[in-house]
C-alpha cells in the first residue's frame, strides 16, 4: 500500500490531490511504524532471548531485519542501520546451519533483497544471493523431504532475483523498479 502511495504522489500534478495524497502517506507510514515497532519490541524482549536453538535465533533475527526493512522503506536510516545489524547477527548464527537449511536460505534472500533494494548495494545483493545459492547447490548433506521442498523454492527466489538483478544490457545489475521476490515468514 505505502509503495502504491508512494508512486501516485510521485506522479500526481495537481497539487489538491497531491496534499490528500501526502496526508494518506503520513498516516500509512504512522501505522507500518507502530506495528513494526510492536513486532520489534516482542521479538527482542521476548522471542530472541528466548530462542532455543541457533535455528530460531536465526529465524527470530531474520524477522527483526524484515520488520526494521519494511520500516525502512520510507527511508528511515535508523532503521536501516537496525535492520543491518539484525540481518548480521542472523548471519553470524546461521552459520553453524547446513547450506540447504530454509532458514539459512530465507535470511541470504531477504538479507539481498535489503542490501539491493534498501541500501542500493547492488552488487553486494547479488554477491550474497549467489553466494547462498552457490552453497546450497555444492552442499552434500541431505536434508528430509520437506526441507527438500522449502530449500528448493528459496534458492529458486534467489536465482530469479539474479536474474533480474542482472539482466542489464552489459550483464551489470540495475534497478529498474521491478518487483523483487522475497520469503514473507
Amino acid at each position: 500500500c505505502w509503495r502504491a502511495v508512494s508512486s501516485l504522489e510521485l506522479k500526481q500534478g495537481n497539487e489538491s490531490q497531491a496534499k490528500l495524497i501526502r496526508s494518506y502517506k503520513k498516516q500509512i507510514e504512522a501505522e507500518i511504524a507502530e506495528v513494526c515497532e510492536s513486532i520489534v519490541q516482542l521479538l527482542g524482549n521476548y522471542l530472541i532471548p528466548a530462542a532455543p536453538t541457533d535455528e530460531a535465533r536465526v529465524y527470530f533475527l531474520k524477522l527483526k531485519g524484515d520488520y526494521h526493512r519494511y520500516y525502512a522503506e520510507a527511508d528511515n536510516e535508523e532503521q536501516k542501520e537496525k535492520a543491518l545489524d539484525a540481518y548480521t547477527k542472523a548471519t553470524e548464527y546461521a552459520a553453524n546451519l547446513k547450506a540447504t537449511n530454509p532458514i539459512r536460505l530465507g535470511l541470504a534472500l531477504n538479507f539481498s533483497v535489503f542490501y539491493f533494494e534498501i541500501l542500493k548495494m547492488l552488487d553486494k545483493g547479488c554477491q550474497m544471493a549467489r553466494q547462498a545459492f552457490e552453497e546450497a547447490v555444492n552442499d552434500p548433506t541431505s536434508v528430509d523431504e520437506e526441507q527438500h521442498k522449502e530449500a528448493a523454492l528459496i534458492m529458486q527466489l534467489l536465482r530469479d532475483n539474479l536474474s533480474l538483478w542482472t539482466e542489464g544490457p552489459d550483464g551489470a545489475a540495475e534497478n529498474d523498479g521491478t518487483k523483487l521476490e522475497e520469503l514473507d515468514a
